[in-house]
């Protein structure tokens, strides 16, 4: 036998997803599948190298998103005569773009070979757009550039959640997940301290504001990591790869066969449809899922006005964004290891559950008393609900992981239908309720409770569906196959 034999045979390979036909499907031999786990070990490190890139790409991601929140303490409302609620609408107008972009982009992103341009070209044009909100005159010109912002942007992250579950198992894509979610927590940490040096040492540099260096500056760097990302990030596992050897592609394609065939055969190889997505809108759990992730999303939208949460604590604007930091670090170090024990258990409802629990403490906290050191522990407790997200969202891709093509508009539709939080949540704190902010708190307590609720019933649901599953095999004499992650 030749040492340099393919390790697996990869047959005809669909274009858009790179799984092999029917057909083509047969037995690993012997000798293969003893050194399946040595290429399998390579290809995850490579895959998770290519990862940590999309790690930065959420944190440019975050930081385009939220750096309003911080040019706030610099005179960004006052010298665009911002008045009312006009500021929460200019956070609000963002996610519009996103409600109505995300579905149409993952089914444009599921036909494609290389979304690493996709994606790439996006990026670079959602930096554009940060700069020139930098140049922005007036109310209405930031308004708009932002509501374009995010109708780029919203081609991200349902888009690289998509991707990754083009490459990874069910059982490897929660920590996978949490990587890649802890580009927001990082964001949140780091470009509030970014913010402040920028913020502290640029103003008025060339006659120019410190708030509209905080846009150009970091709009430029957007771009310049965009350009990187054309080379950097994965395509499918269909898409010939210089980074893959030919075992490491074709035992990629054959993870992924094996992943859909587990319990319906090769339904998952077909081409993301119009079909797919009239699949996805009559499917109820879409919904479902949906309204859950909307009511989890307005229970952290303080995450969009944590440096004026911080304000709240009396110091000055620079103080206040270093104090940003260390809550969204920590909540960043705990993301890893409740990630990494909700694949090791297969649980899901437990780990969010558990998080937005430990959040409704901290507002608890918050709602209790105006003292400084006592507020500030209750953001650290706060930090640890996104997790719950990170989760949550492996829980909806496990879920529809039988069809590819319904499963890339699913995670589309699910997030635009959860974005309405956002666009909800952003008008939750109004400046009129600070500096205690008790009716704030009280709102996302109900809303994280709500989320539990129903992310239980759900649960139910999936317990129900695994029990006939069981039953049927039992009468049929079949062996196990697919249970739905609880």
């Amino acid at each position: 036998m030749s040492d340099n034999r393919p390790l697996l045979t990869a047959g005809n390979s669909n274009p858009q997803y790179g799984t092999t036909s029917a057909s083509d499907t047969q037995p690993l031999a012997y000798v293969d599948q003893q050194n399946r786990p040595v290429v399998e070990k390579m290809l995850l490190r490579k895959l998770d190298l290519r990862v940590a890139f999309l790690v930065l790409i959420y944190i440019m991601n975050c930081m385009d998103r939220s750096n309003a929140a911080a040019a706030r303490l610099r005179g960004f409302e006052e010298d665009l005569g911002m008045t009312g609620n006009q500021f929460n609408t200019l956070i609000s107008v963002l996610y519009m773009g996103y409600v109505m972009m995300q579905a149409p982009s993952n089914i444009l992103l599921g036909r494609m070979e290389r979304p690493s341009i996709y994606l790439s070209s996006c990026m670079a044009l959602w930096g554009a757009i940060t700069f020139f909100i930098g140049a922005s005159r007036t109310y209405h010109a930031a308004l708009i550039l932002r509501f374009f912002l995010g109708f780029v942007e919203a081609a991200f992250f349902p888009g690289a959640i998509f991707l990754l579950s083009q490459w990874y198992k069910r059982n490897e894509l929660g920590l996978r997940t949490a990587l890649f979610f802890c580009g927001s927590s990082i964001s949140y940490a780091f470009s509030t301290l970014a913010a402040s040096v920028i913020l502290a040492g640029l103003d008025g540099t060339l006659g120019v504001a410190a708030w509209r260096w905080l846009f150009f500056v970091e709009g430029t760097l957007t771009i310049v990591v965009a350009v990187s990302a054309i080379w950097i990030l994965p395509d499918f596992p269909s898409t010939p790869s210089v980074w893959l050897s030919a075992d490491e592609q074709s035992l990629a394609k054959r993870r992924m066969e094996e992943e859909t065939s587990a319990r319906y055969g090769h339904q998952g190889n077909k081409p993301v449809e119009f079909s797919s997505l009239v699949e996805a809108l009559v499917d109820w759990r879409v919904w479902w899922l949906g309204a859950i992730l909307g009511f989890m999303i307005a229970s952290l939208s303080y995450s969009n006005f944590f440096p004026t949460l911080s304000a709240t604590m009396g110091y000055n604007p620079t103080i206040s964004l270093l104090l940003c930091a260390p809550p969204w670090i920590l909540g960043t170090a705990t993301s890893f290891i409740v990630a990494w024990h909700s694949d090791a258990t297969g649980d899901r409802f437990w780990h969010i559950a558990g998080p937005l629990l430990v959040s409704v403490v901290g507002f608890v906290i918050a709602i209790s008393t105006m003292n400084t050191a006592v507020r500030y522990l209750s953001m650290f407790f706060m930090t640890q609900a996104p997790v719950a997200f990170v989760i949550f969202v492996t829980w909806v891709v496990n879920t529809f992981s039988q069809s590819q093509s319904k499963r890339a508009v699913a995670i589309a539709l699910v997030n635009s239908i959860g974005t309405i939080g956002n666009i909800g949540g952003s008008y939750f704190w109004p400046s009129s309720w600070g500096p205690s902010y008790v009716k704030s708190y009280l709102i996302c307590i109900l809303t994280s409770v709500i989320c539990i609720a129903m992310c239980w019933a759900f649960r139910q649901h999936l317990v129900r569906c695994n029990e006939t599953a069981e039953a049927e095999e039992r009468v049929l004499g079949l062996p196990k196959g697919f249970r739905y992650l609880l």
